[in-house]
């Protein structure tokens, strides 16, 4: 039988205050966190969003493809920030999770939002005077707009870091507990959808840049619905004759190798031709040389079923993130 001496803690016991204090820091940050965040989305909604449509400086389409869903996630936040200062955390969040669907859809927008601000800051005038005067105020603290447009993304992770640690750290007999587990489990899931969104958006990004960097009638098409990993310079080694340098983009699906136009190319200089796709489900990689990281650079063997590429670089760090990307890639053809 355990005995308790006064004034001494059982092992439970310091668990469960350890479990309370950080509960309690973390409320207060999650709080601290919520009044500044509310604080900024108002402040954007008031000098811009308020004063663009008195003014009508933007016409009602270019100012939904800025802003998005701003004004719906004020209004959530206005919502939770009463319940998180009465205490009620589990109840004010459980409220909150119906807002989630607008952190999707503002992620969604994002890219739209962001071009959007930098071709009305280019071609609109009245707009570019606008937004330099109300960036000038000092409540914005030297903060572009440019620089809150992704706060609310921003505020959807610290929003998953401290909930989570506020539903590990509510024990199982709390009454708000199943409410601040629920909530944690819908953040987090937001919060994967919304960076599963980011990163299409950056992809495509890629795509169109490397599909700029492409021209004539066989590069029409090549990057659509793939997905870009690297791009850079390597050398060809050939059975014989001098190595050539050729560019190569690499996607999870193929490897593109290209040869640069000539520099005096009425229209196409800049550009690449592409030269050759390879599958990188038919691909077998191995490294010649250059296990050891030493200055020397190294060569990769890549054997397909009608053609075997020897690729070599001088940069030994440069050809370990090739042979790294291109085992990614060959890897994930055959899951």
């Amino acid at each position: 039988m355990e005995i308790h001496y006064a004034g001494v803690r059982s092992p439970v016991q310091e668990q469960r205050a350890r479990w309370e204090r950080k509960r309690a820091c973390t409320a207060r940050e999650l709080l601290a966190t919520e009044r500044r965040y509310q604080e900024q989305l108002g402040l954007v909604a008031t000098y811009f969003l308020g004063i663009l449509k008195a003014k009508g400086t933007l016409r009602p389409p270019e100012r939904q493809a800025l802003f998005g869903s701003w004004e719906l996630i004020y209004g959530a936040s206005q919502e939770l920030l009463p319940y998180l200062e009465g205490g009620c955390w589990g109840q004010g969040l459980e409220g909150f999770c119906r807002h989630l669907e607008l952190y999707n859809q503002f992620a969604a927008n994002s890219e739209r939002s962001q071009t959007t601000l930098q071709e009305q800051l280019k071609k609109n005038k009245g707009f570019r005077r606008f937004v330099r005067l109300q960036e000038s105020r000092p409540e914005f603290g030297g903060l572009q707009l440019q620089d809150l447009l992704p706060l609310p993304l921003q505020r959807l992770q610290q929003y998953e870091n401290l909930v989570v640690a506020l539903a590990e750290n509510t024990g199982p007999n709390s009454p708000d507990h199943q409410q601040l587990t629920r909530a944690a489990r819908l953040i987090s899931e937001t919060a994967q959808r919304v960076h599963t969104i980011g990163q299409k958006q950056k992809n495509d990004q890629h795509l169109r840049r490397v599909q700029a960097l492409l021209s004539g009638r066989q590069a029409k098409g090549l990057t659509s619905g793939r997905w870009f990993l690297r791009q850079g310079w390597l050398l060809v080694v050939p059975p014989h004759g001098e190595p050539r340098p050729r560019m190569f983009f690499l996607f999870t699906d193929v490897l593109l190798m290209a040869k640069p136009r000539p520099p005096l190319h009425l229209l196409q200089s800049g550009t690449f031709a592409c030269k050759a796709l390879y599958p990188m489900a038919q691909c077998q990689l191995s490294r010649v040389f250059g296990h050891s990281g030493g200055p020397c650079g190294g060569l990769l063997s890549l054997s397909f079923p009608h053609e075997k590429l020897l690729l070599m670089s001088t940069d030994q760090e440069e050809l370990s993130c090739w042979y790294h990307s291109l085992t990614w890639a060959i890897s994930s053809q055959k899951n």
